[in-house]
Parts: structure tokens; sequence; C-alpha cells
């Protein structure tokens, strides 16, 4: 089951003294989180914040609604913030990776399962998927010739790998 609210940073401090917090944020982006007025500081969105972002450098500048003191928001340190799925539009074929982690990867012409989907790595070029299986770790480029078919609600991947990605070829 895909989970509502969406882990998508971490405080990881305080910038100033008038309560704003630096978020290390998880997702796309510093600016992607900055388009957010609406934040949550629980995996279940029962405690929803106001904010007031702007990207800086690597991390996030956030002021959030009634956290006025550098000693409010250090206690904040170390809470993991999270958005709202209906709040975030995506783009045609585009996925969260929570909902790709633990995905069944399998081959688009034989069924045969690869493993599971573990980790989505940036490259900068393309993605990386990090397959694993009986204690091996298999790395898979995100390209329209490797990845036929993603299927989030059915909970598979279908790939039609290139050589060396599961064998030994070359």
């Amino acid at each position: 089951m895909k989970k509502q609210f969406l882990d998508s940073g971490k405080i990881v401090g305080t910038h100033g003294i008038k309560g704003e917090v630096r978020i290390d944020p998880w997702c796309d982006s510093p600016e992607f989180l900055c388009g957010f007025k609406t934040l949550y500081l629980d995996e279940r969105g029962e405690t929803s914040v106001k904010v007031r972002s702007r990207p800086h450098k690597r991390i996030v500048l956030c002021k959030i609604e009634g956290v006025d003191t550098i000693e409010a928001a250090e206690r904040l340190r170390g809470k993991i913030i999270y958005l709202n799925r209906d709040d975030v539009k995506l783009d045609e074929g585009a996925h969260f990776v929570q909902d790709l982690i633990g995905l069944e990867v399998r081959d688009v012409d034989s069924g045969e399962v690869y493993g599971k989907l573990t980790d989505v790595l940036r490259t900068g070029a393309n993605d990386v998927y990090e397959i694993k299986k009986d204690g091996k770790t298999y790395l898979a480029p995100v390209i329209d010739e490797v990845v036929r078919e993603i299927n989030t609600e059915e909970g598979y991947v279908l790939l039609a790998p290139m050589k060396g990605i599961f064998d030994d070829a070359d």
C-alpha cells in the first residue's frame, strides 16, 4: 500500500536566531521542496505546519509558523519532514522513489525474477536501480532500452537487461 505522507527531508539544524531551520531535502531538489506551503512532522499527517522556504545551496532554509526562537527550532533538529502525496503533481511516467523500493524486478520476456529493487541511485546522466537477490547486488540503468514497464500498483518492474547486468557476459 502506498504511503499517503512521504518522507522528504530531515531537519539538520537551525539558521539564525528567529526560528528558521535547515532541512536536508530528500527529494529532487531544494527548489522542489520549497514549492510547498504545508509540511508534516509525522508520517500520518497529524501534525501539519505552515512554512515559508527558500533554497540555499543544497539545503532548504525554512521558517515554520509558530517557531520563533532558536530554542524552539533546536527542538526540531532530527525530525523527518513529510509531504502529502496529494500535494505533488508528478510528470507522466514519474514515480516516487518510495513507491519503487521493494518492487519485484522481472525479465520482460521470460518473467524470470531478478530480485527486489532496493534503492534508486542518482548518477547525473540517468538514475540506476539497485537490485538485490540472494545476497548479490546488481545495478541496472534506468533508460528506456532497459526499463520497459513500472507497475507500482501490481508491484513489479519489467527489464530487458543489457549483457553483464545479471550475468558474467561482457
